[in-house]
């Protein structure tokens, strides 16, 4: 399975890195909208696309706005967008309100289910998660493998059952650990309680992502810190390219 990481920043674009968007194009799943989004459409191989959005916070969904053109130059016929209906609500009545954005792009929206299919076998299933306004995280199940995408929150481990031996863990890591309770005071997570939640979960590979864009030439993540607690943790990149 192929994932690439569009986008792995947060809060705002900087000139190493697009705020969030993860995607598997050979089974046409989006996780999140953020800037990276304009990235999507070269990258469509399949007739329809899945997004399924975390939370409704703008650097997570200001990229729908861009698929208009994937509908005239690509093989696109249908974009569908799934989460919790209130946030489904703040894009349907927020990001698309007439004044900001006059021509609606064709997108179905659908609440989130407890089993939804995936191409190739896969089942997604989902999970709140504590951040200011709420999030969700992800999970997808194929025979063998399985990935899991969990961003804005504190890393509590709380959900610790939820990802438990997955094979691809994806998780924010917004802070360094000199920042933890500044990472509480806003819902995010900082390095070492990432670490030892894949630790803790039997995870077979840690990505990082959602990293806090004020730092574009030096990352605050302590790889070194978090590979001394779980060795097989990464520093995710923006075209990023991940073979599981």
């Amino acid at each position: 399975m192929r994932v690439e990481f569009l986008g792995t920043g947060g809060y705002h674009p900087n000139e190493r890195r697009h705020t969030t968007c993860i995607m598997l194009p050979d089974v046409g799943v989006v996780f999140d909208a953020g800037t990276a989004f304009f990235r999507v459409p070269s990258r469509i191989r399949t007739p329809e696309i899945h997004i399924f959005l975390t939370h409704a916070h703008l650097d997570h969904v200001v990229g729908l706005t861009y698929i208009l053109t994937a509908f005239a130059t690509t093989s696109l016929k249908k974009a569908h967008i799934h989460g919790v209906e209130p946030t489904l609500a703040a894009v349907r009545e927020h990001l698309f309100a007439r004044a900001l954005f006059p021509v609606a792009p064709a997108y179905e929206f659908h609440p989130l289910v407890d089993r939804i299919e995936i191409p190739n076998g896969g089942v997604l299933s989902h999970i709140p998660l504590s951040h200011p306004g709420g999030s969700i995280g992800y999970r997808i199940d194929w025979p063998g493998k399985s990935l899991a995408m969990i961003t804005d929150t504190t890393a509590d481990g709380s959900y610790v059952d939820f990802v438990r031996g997955v094979g691809l863990l994806i998780h924010e890591c917004y802070l360094s650990d000199s920042s933890g309770e500044w990472a509480k005071k806003t819902g995010h997570s900082h390095t070492t309680p990432v670490a030892e939640l894949a630790r803790d979960c039997g995870a077979g590979q840690l990505l990082l992502i959602h990293i806090d864009p004020r730092f574009a030439e030096a990352d605050p993540i302590d790889l070194k810190k978090a590979r001394g607690i779980f060795p097989r943790t990464e520093l995710a990149e923006d075209l990023m390219v991940v073979d599981f």
